[in-house]
């Protein structure tokens, strides 16, 4: 598929993904908004502050890339510069649930509107990596689906499954090696095949074929276990190999440190 095609498929799926959370939060009682989510701290308002927050972030860097630099290197000098997530998504869970999910509104619009703008072949700076228009979206979908599943989870309503899982899928493995690397560890030099079913069935593929490290399972549980939201032993999702396993233990999709990840389920 061409490039074009291809970041067309990904700004429409991004645009839609938020869509969708969205309609989930806007008719939310004052009361809902305050219920707290698996990630600890986080109320249902933390979770659309941060989505907020880092649209804003990643608008800065696809606009003026050196002013977000600045603003990265002002952040990091912090005593605690991880901090500021937290931090920001705090504060942003104080505002009225109105403007909250304005602020949240007008900042994906005008994000996507910045990334559809971008020269092909551009990137960005990021907290990890510089990434691509296209990459850019996919880490918003990636975003989006993880931090609507604590919603959903908080509200106990189903969290919507569609294809555009695949972008949560195809994020997840591109950042293999990230997840070594921001654990100070050697990633494999061997490639791996990750093969799991999607929701109507169909089953997405990255890696050679003849790879000997193997995972396979269920695309939702897969999501799940590199956006940290299940623990490895509950995760319908399997490994071949021992470097196969010892990745699925460590899996991240998102740029920063490694989170606490979720507790085990009881049996």
């Amino acid at each position: 598929m061409p490039d074009a095609a291809v970041s067309h498929e990904v700004f429409d799926d991004m645009r839609a993904e938020g869509e969708e959370l969205e309609a989930v939060v806007a008719g939310l009682s004052a009361k809902e908004w305050a219920l707290p989510t698996p990630a600890a701290g986080w109320t249902v308002a933390h979770q659309i502050a941060h989505l907020a927050w880092t649209d804003e972030r990643a608008l800065l860097a696809a606009t003026d890339a050196e002013g977000f630099q600045r603003e990265t290197e002002r952040l990091m000098a912090r005593e605690d510069p991880m901090g500021f997530v937290d931090d920001a998504a705090e504060e942003g869970a104080q505002a009225q649930p109105g403007a909250l999910l304005g602020r949240w509104r007008t900042s994906r619009a005008e994000l996507l509107g910045a990334l559809a703008a971008q020269p092909s072949g551009a990137r960005m700076p990021w907290y990890g990596l510089p990434m691509s228009a296209p990459g850019m979206a996919t880490a918003r979908i990636m975003e989006m689906w993880a931090h609507g599943r604590d919603v959903t989870d908080a509200l106990g309503v189903p969290h919507p499954v569609t294809d555009r899982l695949r972008h949560v899928v195809r994020i997840g493995v591109r950042a293999r090696d990230y997840a070594y690397a921001v654990r100070g560890l050697e990633p494999p030099a061997e490639p791996f095949r990750v093969e799991v079913t999607g929701p109507a069935g169909q089953v997405w593929t990255h890696g050679s074929e003849d790879a000997a490290q193997r995972v396979t399972g269920d695309a939702v549980d897969f999501c799940l276990l590199v956006t940290q939201r299940l623990h490895r032993d509950d995760a319908d999702v399997r490994a071949e190999g021992e470097e196969a396993e010892r990745w699925l233990g460590i899996a991240q999709s998102f740029a920063g440190t490694p989170g606490a990840g979720r507790e085990r389920k009881k049996p």
